[in-house]
């Protein structure tokens, strides 16, 4: 499985296209507020570098096992479909269908002969302008 990965776009879905670390999308001056040249170029160092440090450190202690609990975590959402949900709203719509079939043969009897007449005796009225 893990052949297939690309190394390169690892968010070939756009899923954290939200999510902007670049150096220019956090940081900018506005024209007339400009620091000296060599801190701008210090400061985008220090922050890719602080940035690229951090991510690394807490990929390597906690990716893993972030990426086993969400694996974890979607098997059991998974699971819960395919042998619970599922088969309990399946159940339920066979269940729920007999009761269906019961309630529309009493509005059959019961309201249909009774909305006839109403529309009979309704239908006869004649509005005329006057």
């Amino acid at each position: 499985m893990a052949q297939n990965l690309d190394m390169e776009n690892r968010d070939p879905n756009d899923i954290n296209d939200h999510l902007k670390v670049a150096f220019e999308d956090v940081l900018g001056e506005p024209e007339g507020a400009h620091s000296i040249n060599c801190i701008w170029k210090m400061a985008y160092t220090c922050f890719e570098c602080g940035k690229g440090l951090c991510y690394k450190l807490l990929t390597t202690f906690c990716g893993i096992c972030i990426a086993l609990g969400w694996g974890c975590d979607f098997a059991m959402i998974a699971f819960l479909h395919v042998w619970i949900y599922t088969p309990c709203m399946r159940d339920f719509s066979i269940c729920v269908g007999c009761f269906r079939k019961v309630f529309h043969i009493i509005v059959d009897c019961c309201c249909s002969p009774v909305c006839e007449a109403c529309g009979g005796c309704l239908s006869k009225i004649k509005i005329s302008k006057a």
